[in-house]
């Protein structure tokens, strides 16, 4: 090997290193006494909005029961005005 071929082969690998070491730097958390602490730009980040919703899962379905049982109740009285 002649000596510009390794020169070349060295900076090769110090700019693999650098863009390496360039590609962690900003988003990695730190840990201080035990502690892990977000990165610095934190603040930075965008806010995700997510806004209140029905308070059980199945609130379609609790609406439509009672939809169910209100119109069973109309037809019902319905009925017995009718005899």
């Amino acid at each position: 090997m002649n000596a510009r071929t390794r020169t070349s082969g060295y900076h090769w690998l110090l700019g693999a290193c650098l863009l390496s070491g360039l590609g962690s730097v900003g988003c990695m958390q730190t840990n201080m006494g035990g502690q892990t602490l977000p990165s610095a730009y934190y603040l930075d980040d965008d806010v995700q909005y997510f806004p209140k919703g029905p308070e059980t899962r199945l609130s379609n379905q609790i609406r439509a029961l009672e939809r169910y049982k209100v119109e069973r109740e109309g037809f019902q009285a319905a009925d017995a005005a009718a005899f």
